[in-house]
């Protein structure tokens, strides 16, 4: 009986490694630069796959850069009128809780230029299936701030990491029964 509990707690155990693994953070403009002038964002995005759980790190200096998330008019205009959430920590985290597209701009004027090819905006596409990242970047620390819900900054990588160690906890405490 011993070993069978043994054997479903490590079963468990597992299923929560798993499922930590199965979301991504990425730094914006990684390996080489981050939130700047100098990163052409469309190449940067060209060869990545948001999913829903992952999380996007906006790393700049303050206060010569902000994010600010915008609609599409406002992307395309590069105008924070109507902004959806302004982000200014400089070391900002953004949490991908939905399928769909997400679009940011440097609010900062003449840093986002509509007429531009490299320009400080982004446009996240954001699909519902598991994260196969090319290679995730570590997690943001303190100050960052969150897109609603928003998790202490210390939180791991993923929703799954926290469901999967409650899952072991309540598995555990019923084998210890």
């Amino acid at each position: 009986m011993a070993a069978m509990k043994a054997a479903l707690l490590a079963v468990a155990a597992m299923a929560a490694l798993l499922g930590a693994a199965s979301a991504a953070t990425y730094t914006v403009g990684e390996p080489g630069g981050s939130w700047t002038l100098d990163t052409d964002y469309s190449k940067w995005v060209s060869d990545k796959k948001f999913n829903v759980g992952d999380e996007i790190v906006f790393k700049y200096t303050t206060p010569t850069h902000d994010v600010v998330e915008v609609s599409k008019a406002g992307y395309d205009s590069c105008s924070t009128d109507g902004s959806i959430k302004p982000l200014n920590s400089g070391n900002d985290v953004v949490r991908l809780t939905a399928a769909g597209t997400r679009y940011f701009i440097c609010g900062i004027p003449t840093h986002c230029n509509p007429a531009a090819a490299a320009s400080m905006k982004v446009v996240i596409e954001v699909g519902s299936g598991s994260s196969s990242p090319s290679s995730p970047m570590p997690a943001a620390g303190p100050g960052a701030s969150n897109s609603p819900p928003a998790p202490p900054s210390s939180a791991a990588t993923s929703v799954g990491a926290t469901a999967g160690f409650g899952l072991v906890a309540l598995l555990a405490a019923g084998l210890m029964a």
